[in-house]
């Protein structure tokens, strides 16, 4: 009987079916758009699409990119262990989307910038640059390889194929279609997979409603058991969620990989217009809202089918983010394909996830590294370096799967890495873009500290993870299980090795205050530790005496109003986009028609 707990069903012969066929359609589209496009082999049609994406398949590809494997398995866990309070980052995706588009984008896209870190050498200096472009190289291979281990070890427990057999090959597609098809594949081939991850949310909350009685005795068994409680007005920065720590620390954090992330940024600029690139980012954030609301609602029906008997404390998984595949074969077994869909849909958040990763990891590798030290490369060698590097940072993503696996909570150790990197990175560019008084010692000094606090906070919480008065799990219960403890089952698979985050016998003074700081705060910390630092350090060594700045690598007024260039023709806007060097009267180019005659007047200035 279903929500009684003991073994569940394996795959079918058609859910393997359905799970290839979507596997394989993904590997299809990087084949397709390699054909397609086999005459335009240049750099730019590899890593930006030429320049030539709409706002709606590039909206989606950037829903897609981080609502990844981690998002289909990791949310609805999270839901039904601490509520829906992970439903609040709806305001965090808004203030993100609004800051981005209104002050990121515009910058980036005026500068015409393939590497996000090019800025650096532009505002900074060379050696800032290439620690950026290093730390986010960690960062997301880091990062990759959490997002392949979270559905392969999934698909290893449904299926009982071998953990590392499913981690290789799902590496192997993700290089294929990155190699072959470049930007164009990746963003098409998110589109698709953003459909399908969404498809396996409501198929959950569809079969579930059925199974309960209706979505009203789901929400209602959700208000019984404490899981809508979800705003919490408590200040104490070391709750691990609250009001507060969402909507300030998530901000930020969500900021910090939408603004400055080479594989955000290589999709908005790969946009035909400004506006365009501004509109997808909004979009984008309808996209996330949609997400997160069936993630979250996936993890209460889940609750409202295990209120009285829950998996983990009964033995038949081993740990939280087995709960939703344990639950999809639970109440899905009986629709040949439909387990397979589900399947796919975590697969297919990781497949565009990674093959994210890979194409920006290539980018910023060319440019910031190769480019500066061989500049007489012919195109067809740069094609082959970019296929090359492809392949290599595939392989290298596919072996942080083994570093992942021994981290906790696949979505907190997620947002974490994000945290502890991005943090410093983003303090590091907002000192560039809103401060002239900040020279490059400045922000090396402030972007070494405040990496430094992240990392210690960071790895400190891994080591002593925060005790239960912190972290606040809600109650549940086993009270009408089946008792499979101990039985000799096909449950077994179910309870593969899986490390669980322990205790440590002995906890530091620091383990319950510095260590307990919520992890949406790391990248908070990190942020106003550099720019704090960076003033400091810049102020000190002369900052304001350095030459005259170009005006393009500051954030301008006109940059913020909404959609300020979207009357503009296209031309005009890729002319701008286009152009080598930009005039001390470009401050006005949104005002002034290019061809009129104040336009020359305004040049001179």
């Amino acid at each position: 009987m279903t929500g009684t707990g003991g073994p569940v069903a394996t795959f079918s012969v058609w859910d393997y079916v359905v799970f290839a066929g979507t596997i394989l359609g993904a590997a299809g589209i990087g084949l397709f758009q390699a054909v397609r496009g086999r005459k335009e082999t240049s750099s730019s049609e590899f890593l930006l699409g030429g320049r030539k994406m709409t706002a709606v398949p590039v909206a989606m590809s950037l829903t897609a990119s981080f609502m990844s494997g981690i998002t289909v398995i990791g949310t609805p866990a999270e839901a039904y262990r601490f509520g829906a309070a992970f439903w609040l980052f709806g305001f965090s995706y808004a203030i993100m989307s609004a800051i981005t588009a209104e002050i990121f984008v515009p910058l980036f896209y005026r500068l015409g910038t393939t590497s996000a870190y090019e800025y650096l050498e532009m505002r900074f200096s060379r050696p800032v640059r290439i620690i950026g472009t290093s730390m986010y190289i960690v960062q997301t291979a880091l990062y990759t390889g959490l997002v392949i281990y979270a559905p392969a070890l999934a698909l290893n427990q449904i299926t009982g194929l071998d953990l590392w057999g499913v981690l290789v090959a799902t590496g192997v597609v993700c290089i294929l279609y990155c190699t072959l098809g470049g930007l164009k594949a990746v963003i098409w081939t998110d589109v698709l997979q953003m459909v399908i991850m969404l498809a396996g949310f409501v198929a959950v909350i569809a079969r579930g409603a059925v199974l309960q009685g209706g979505l009203t005795k789901i929400w209602e068994d959700a208000r019984q058991g404490g899981r809508l409680e979800a705003f919490d007005f408590d200040p104490d920065p070391l709750k691990r969620h609250t009001f507060w720590t969402i909507v300030i620390g998530g901000s930020i954090m969500w900021v910090s990989i939408y603004s400055i992330n080479q594989s955000q940024v290589q999709r908005y600029i790969s946009c035909k217009t400004l506006g365009h690139a501004k509109m997808s980012l909004y979009v984008n954030m309808v996209g996330l809202w949609v997400t997160v609301s069936l993630a979250v609602f996936s993890g209460i029906t889940m609750f409202s089918i295990y209120k009285n008997c829950d998996p983990l404390t009964n033995g038949d998984i081993s740990a939280p983010d087995q709960l939703l595949p344990y639950l999809v074969m639970d109440i899905l077994a009986a629709f040949p394909g439909i387990p397979g869909l589900f399947v796919a849909a975590a697969y297919s958040g990781t497949l565009s996830t990674v093959s994210s990763s890979i194409n920006a990891l290539v980018a910023v590798t060319v440019e910031d590294f190769i480019f500066p030290l061989c500049k007489n490369l012919t195109a067809k060698q740069v094609t082959w370096l970019n296929m090359g590097l492809s392949v290599f940072f595939g392989a290298l993503c596919i072996g942080m799967a083994g570093v992942a696996s021994l981290m906790g909570s696949i979505l907190q150790a997620a947002l974490s890495i994000f945290g502890m990197i991005s943090g410093p990175l983003l303090g590091l560019y907002l000192l560039g873009m809103f401060f002239r008084t900040s020279n490059s010692i400045g922000g090396l000094v402030g972007m070494t500290i405040g990496l430094v606090l992240t990392l210690w906070v960071g790895i400190g919480a891994q080591i002593y993870p925060p005790t239960d008065e912190k972290t606040i799990p809600l109650p549940v219960s086993t009270i009408n299980c089946n008792n499979t403890m101990g039985q000799n089952s096909t449950a077994a698979p179910w309870t593969s090795p899986v490390t669980p985050t322990s205790q440590p016998d002995v906890r530091p003074a620091l383990a319950d205050y510095w260590y307990s700081l919520s992890y949406l705060y790391f990248c908070l910390l990190g942020t106003l530790t550099t720019m704090a630092t960076g003033l400091l350090v810049s102020m000190i060594t002369g900052g304001c005496k350095q030459e005259k700045l170009n005006s393009d690598l500051f954030v301008r007024k006109n940059d913020l109003i909404c959609f300020s260039y979207w009357m503009k023709s296209e031309a005009s806007v890729i002319k701008e986009r286009d152009a080598s060097e930009f005039d001390m009267a470009a401050d006005k180019s949104a005002f002034v028609d290019p061809m009129s005659p104040d336009a020359d007047k305004a040049t001179k200035l």
